[in-house]
């Protein structure tokens, strides 16, 4: 592999996903058996940083540098306050153990978060319960928040979109949930021939990262695809970015390489 390039984080581990009857599938359409119950046995090691998890925290810095950055600038809260984002509810889809609601939590977002996968849920309750965070977990498909009526100033879709059974309902959920003038930001892994040496190839079966069976390429989205998703449901993107691995230095940062992992941002109109 090149020295510096895109390698695949762990896509999908924070979605939906857990063998456990409180999984919301009845009516749940964005919810894809075939995922539930691949990574349940892994839940308790969500806060590992060296286990099952570890590229998850390994991508985690640059990947909350630039949410906290993009939302900053959607909001114009000030980026020296501690707490710029108080007074702002905020929904993390697919949040698995909550590696990145609690950070949004301390930056002052009333977040709730929701996973399919309940052992995960039981993980992020007890993990914010002892550093003091009020986060509103649930076991809940993004639909049947937006089915409810819930709204959002800002919701992040990070490494879900290519796991969902329907892809257009959740685009249609996230135009639901996202008020107008609010902000979504989503981070998934583009369908190329890249994507597939590194991210199931390399990854899955040469170097051991990933559990085999991780990915399914034919699910991974395009790009343009993820933009035009999000245009037919009243959002303008606003930013798009690769995110790429320097091995000399073994850490990530974003790039203008989008043919593995990219970001989006994008506002609500």
């Amino acid at each position: 592999m090149p020295a510096c390039g895109s390698v695949p984080i762990l896509a999908g581990m924070a979605g939906y996903g857990a063998s456990d009857p409180a999984a919301p599938n009845a009516g749940a359409e964005t919810v894809n058996p075939e995922e539930i119950g691949r990574f349940a046995a892994q839940s308790a090691g969500w806060w590992d940083p060296e286990g099952s998890f570890r590229p998850l925290h390994r991508i985690n810095p640059v990947r909350l540098q630039f949410v906290r950055r993009e939302l900053l600038a959607s909001f114009g809260r000030d980026a020296r306050s501690l707490r710029p984002f108080a007074g702002l509810k905020l929904l993390d889809i697919g949040c698995g153990g909550g590696l990145v609601s609690e950070p949004m939590a301390r930056l002052g977002f009333s977040v709730t978060g929701i996973d399919a996968a309940a052992p995960a849920i039981g993980v992020a309750r007890a993990h914010a319960a002892a550093g003091g965070l009020a986060i509103d977990y649930r076991v809940a498909a993004a639909e049947q928040l937006a089915a409810a009526g819930e709204r959002f100033d800002a919701a992040l879709a990070l490494e879900i979109v290519e796991h969902v059974a329907d892809r257009d309902a959740f685009f249609a959920a996230l135009g639901a949930l996202v008020r107008p003038g609010g902000a979504v930001i989503g981070a998934t892994l583009n369908r190329t021939a890249q994507s597939f040496a590194l991210a199931i190839v390399g990854a899955e079966y040469l170097l051991g990262w990933l559990p085999r069976g991780t990915h399914d390429w034919n699910r991974f989205v395009r790009p343009s695809d993820f933009v035009l998703g999000l245009r037919r449901q009243g959002f303008t993107p606003m930013r798009l970015v690769g995110l790429s691995y320097a091995w000399r230095r073994s850490e990530w940062a974003e790039s203008d390489d989008l043919s593995v992992n990219y970001m989006v941002a994008a506002t609500r109109r």
